[in-house]
């Protein structure tokens, strides 16, 4: 080589050495600002030029910049983009989510839909932004989170789920429960044996979004079952790549956090000492039992969830399995559920043939401990020892008496609240599967045209038994059989329930000159089938005393519908939807059996308009009116339009020699019975501000009800009873909804976001009768503990739903109420039930939400509140308990009180005190329902895993005037409750 070559080489060598000395490797890792999980296929741009590369499955990224370089450009499809400065060592980076991709789509009734071409009252929340913790049953996630849906805990109790309402309830006598579609499978909203809630058997942790149709456009599309609003649950789907595991184990201990406030056993001994007889006073213990003590504890729970999701041969899949295990704070109660999910979705045809195929399966097994136990807790005797010392009765303390030669107890005595909690073995063994197949095709003939046919099931299966020992005072020489007296009993049940759903319809989507068009058609078919095994009643030892005449049960219903519907969008800006479906079902006469349920909406996206177009600081602004037709058939029995018979309780059997025969007994019918409707006007207006960091909804709706389920009177002789239900009267619902989504604060290491939503609605009966009848004064109900026969609720005419029906209390002028004393209303002298009326109501007429998350660095936090306000709550355990005719009872037992008998001063005699409106309470409460911290610990095993740590308090605080145990009561009766616990949470999760 000569010099000159070599000269050459050199110089090159050296500007390449100095080009490369003029770029420099930057790495980093994006993760989402809520909840610090990695993001996979984030764009990263060096500003100012065209290098670019994505995230991977971790989230992390690694790019070469050139050194005059000083900013990255990050960018994801759903969050903000983000200018960050390029930082020496590893950068760490949080996308903040945006509502502001209008293109997104959302899933709705049979399909999906642009969110910016929608026209109804749809709210979707994602994963990202549900309720953390320890997570039971699925609705738990949304409590609090969306304006106009009221979720209710039914209890403490593993697994007893919640009471959801949409925007009030449509119904008297129906079920006021949403319809819940789980990927395209509409549930039977029915219970099932053995399980405390159907929806507890579904695993929130394969949940991806929920998606809520509140207005009767965006649910008319359901017709027959969409009156109280619908619940889409769209479960998680497989990813691109490689496989990613994600492991989660959210361990908790729950505390029974608050007690009924009762009287001590020293107060006890004080009180009777004053008021009692000697024979009264000598049936006072010595000992100092806190009875709710006895029967709470603290229980331990654990949830762990494994699954792995990628692609196999371009095929993405996911496969999830959990396992929960939950003690309940009442002693014995328990409930392990164990999940599996599988998710496939391969693409045939070069996408032209999308199939998802989706199976779920739970096994859910329970012990049901006895809640009789917590009243039971409440008035026994404090100064009474747990056990008596003897072998009898389970070694358990009960009231006795000698001169009962049959079983030597005491005649109507209460039972020891722990022998009713460990004499009674109730268990469950429930399995459930719910799956289905859809297939998506692309028709080659014509662009824009596929067909989509889904065929599902639901099938459950529950067993159980109930077991009393033989020496348990509650089932003490309860049966007399072939053989002698026995005692306890032996109950055993099972049930099979299955749905099948087979849904097809063909989906049109063009767009011309003339607009974009959306339109769908199809036909939806669903089977209902329940059967199950009348068993024989047994004693302890299975001896057999009473046989069921028929040892099966069966109960058929169909539902078809045939539907249709338009999305019309027109430069952007003009937006129509329009739907109708025409259902028909089996539980109702040839003459009521189909209906239409027509819906129309119309929206006007101002954002888009010229006038506004350079408003820089407005994201968005939109106006949407809709109107429809939607119905209610769950909790209308089938057939109930034909006469038919059904089997006598063994208190009716008939003797024939030896033997006892059940008897048949007609039912009662209504030839003419139909189905609930329910006409829905509604109007919003939707916006946005500083590139939609503000954000949020103004919603107006107008639900009126007909043809109502109602209970009325039929001459006597006409029917098998003198009460049916028919089809008579309207309820009115209007409210207001207003939610609003914030983005306080935006930076690299610091986010701050704050939602907030509000809903007001008032529910008003205006029509319970066939022609107006001055003598009305509505359906009672509502029935109570201790007042035999009483009921405290009413629904009346010109009134809410469930109002209460109370006479007046009169005070003195201490304050404190006059012991039998009422207001005379009607002035006639004499004070009876004609004196008796309406008196708040049991429905809140707000409620609202508060979240709240809160990222700095590594570490995350935030909240969710609830509360409601104008609900009313009947103390049921007060008016039961605090008078002295409970606590020495003339049945020669002593009971415990609540405190509230030392400020009433009742002594309980009569029966009109029950009615008092002294009982009903100011329910309104502000809840903290969920607090939780967490930190993203970062890589660990050697750089394989993301860890991610956290913890949470659940039933944080509440703040109410109410006096009793817990403001929030379904059905405004506040009686024997199971306490809502408090609940401390460890979460892990890792990904790998």
């Amino acid at each position: 080589m000569n010099f000159k070559r070599l000269l050459i080489v050199m110089l090159a060598f050296c500007f390449a050495t100095i080009a490369n000395a003029q770029d420099k490797m930057v790495t980093g890792k994006v993760t989402d600002s809520k909840d610090g999980s990695a993001l996979q296929g984030v764009t990263v741009t060096v500003k100012g030029t065209k290098i670019i590369t994505q995230t991977g499955n971790d989230g992390t990224f690694k790019i070469k910049v050139p050194t005059n370089a000083t900013t990255l450009t990050i960018s994801s499809v759903g969050f903000g983009m983000q200018d960050v400065s390029i930082a020496n060592g590893d950068m760490s980076v949080k996308l903040v989510q945006t509502n502001a991709n209008l293109n997104e789509v959302v899933v709705i009734g049979y399909g999906t839909a642009r969110k910016k071409d929608l026209t109804g009252a749809v709210t979707t929340v994602s994963s990202k932004d549900f309720v953390k913790g320890a997570i039971t049953t699925p609705e738990q996630l949304i409590a609090g989170k969306v304006a106009g849906v009221s979720i209710t805990p039914n209890g403490g109790a593993p697994g007893s789920g919640s009471v959801i309402r949409i925007r009030g309830g449509a119904s008297l006598n129906a079920s006021n429960d949403p319809l819940i579609v789980v990927d395209g499978v509409p549930l039977d909203n029915g219970g099932i044996a053995g399980s405390p809630n159907a929806l507890s058997l579904i695993n929130p942790n394969d949940i991806e979004t929920f998606t809520i149709l509140k207005d009767a456009s965006s649910t008319a599309i359901y017709g027959s079952r969409a009156s109280n609003g619908v619940i889409l649950i769209t479960t998680k789907k497989g990813t691109s790549g490689k496989p990613r595991w994600a492991f989660n184990s959210n361990n908790s201990a729950y505390n029974a956090n608050k007690k009924v406030d009762v009287l001590s056993a020293d107060e006890i001994r004080a009180y009777v000492g004053a008021r009692g007889t000697t024979s009264e006073k000598g049936t006072l213990g010595s000992a100092s039992t806190d009875w709710q003590d006895v029967i709470y504890k603290t229980a331990i729970a654990t949830d762990n969830n494994l699954s792995v999701s990628g692609t196999f041969k371009k095929m993405p899949y996911r496969i999830s399995g959990g396992y929960l295990n939950q003690d309940g704070i009442l002693r014995t109660g328990n409930l392990q559920r164990t999940s599996l999910a599988i998710n496939l979705s391969p693409r045939f045809l070069k996408d032209a043939l999308k199939v998802d195929i989706s199976l779920k399966g739970s096994n859910s097994k329970s012990r049901f401990a006895n809640e009789g136990a917590i009243g039971a807790a409440v008035t026994f005797d404090p100064t009474k020892p747990v056990y008596s010392g003897s072998n009898r009765f389970g070694g358990f303390w009960e009231w006795l008496d000698p001169a009962n030669t049959a079983t030597g107890l005491l005649s109507l005595s209460p039972t020891n609240p722990l022998g009713l909690l460990e004499q009674l073995d109730s268990r469950s063994n429930v399995n459930r599967s719910i799956g289905n197949i859809q297939l998506d095709y692309s028709l080659p003939f014509l662009k824009g045209l596929r067909i989509n046919i889904n065929a599902g099931y639901d099938v459950a299966k529950g067993s159980g038994t109930t077991v009393i020992n033989d020496s348990a005072k509650m089932a003490y020489k309860r049966f007399i059989s072939p053989t002698g007296t026995k005692g306890g009993t032996n109950t055993e049940y099972n049930q099979t329930k299955s749905n099948n759903v087979l849904d097809a319809y063909l989906n049109y989507v063009t767009e011309t000159n003339a607009g974009r068009f959306d339109f769908t058609t199809g036909y939806s078919y669903q089977a209902f089938k329940t059967t199950g095994d009348n068993f024989p009643d047994r004693t302890f030892d299975g001896t057999i005393v009473n046989t069921p005449v028929f040892p099966t049960y069966l109960q058929e219903n169909r539902l078809i519908g045939i539907y249709g519907r338009l999305n019309y969008s027109y430069k952007g800006r003009y937006l129509l939807t329009a739907a109708i479906r025409r259902d028909g079902s089996s539980r109702f006469a040839k003459e009521n059996r189909w209906s239409n349920y027509p819906s129309l909406a119309l929206g006007w996206r101002l954002k888009d308009e010229g006038f506004l177009k350079n408003a820089k600081n407005l994201s968005e602004l939109k106006i949407r009116v809709g109107y429809g037709i939607t119905g209610q058939q769950d909790g209308i029995g089938n057939y109930s339009y034909i006469g038919d018979y059904s089997t006598g309780g063994n208190q009716s059997r008939y003797q024939i020699g030896n033997s006892y025969f059940n008897t048949l007994s007609p039912n009662p019918y209504n030839a003419n019975i139909k189905w609930e409707q329910t006409e829905m006007y509604n109007a919003a207006l939707e916006f946005g501000f500083l590139n939609n960091r503000i954000s949020g909804t103004i919603e107006y709706y107008n639900r009126n009800t007909k043809d109502l389920l109602n209970s009325v009177s039929v001459p006597a002789g006409s029917n098998f009873t003198n009460i049916l239900t028919a089809n008579v009267g309207t309820l009115k619902n209007e409210g207001v909804e207003f939610s609003l989504n914030t983005g306080i604060i935006r930076q690299r290491d610091l986010t701050w976001d704050l939602a907030f939503n509000v809903t007001y609605n008032k529910n008003t009966i205006t029509n319970l009768t066939l022609s107006p009848d001055p003598n009305f004064i509505g359906n009672q109900f509502g029935g109570i503990s201790g007042g035999t026969g009483q009921q405290v609720l009413i629904n009346s005419i010109g009134f809410p739903r469930g109002a209460f029906y109370m006479y007046k209390q009169v005070y003195g002028e201490n304050g404190k109420p006059i012991d039998g004393l009422f207001a005379d209303l009607n002035r006639d002298g004499t004070i009876n039930e004609n004196d008796l009326y309406r008196y708040k109501q049991v429905d809140p007429v707000v409620f609202l939400g508060v979240s709240s998350n809160f990222s700095y660095k590594k570490f995350s936090a935030g909240f969710v509140m609830r509360g409601n306000i104008g609900n009313y709550l009947y103390n049921n355990v007060n008016s039961s308990t605090a008078t002295q005719r409970n606590i020495i009872n003339p049945l020669r037992f002593i009971n415990n009180a609540s405190r509230n008998v030392l400020e009433s001063n009742f002594s309980g005699n009569g029966s009109q005190y029950y009615l008092s409106d002294y009982y009903i309470e100011n329910a309104s409460f502000l809840r903290m329902d969920n607090i939780n911290i967490g930190y993203n610990v970062g890589k660990v095993f050697n750089n394989k895993a993301d860890l991610r740590i956290g913890a949470n308090i659940q039933n944080a605080f509440v703040i109410t005037k109410y006096s009793g145990l817990d403001p929030e009561v379904s059905g405004g009766i506040d009686n024997n409750l199971y306490p809502r616990p408090r609940v401390y949470v460890l979460t892990v999760g890792l990904n790998f």
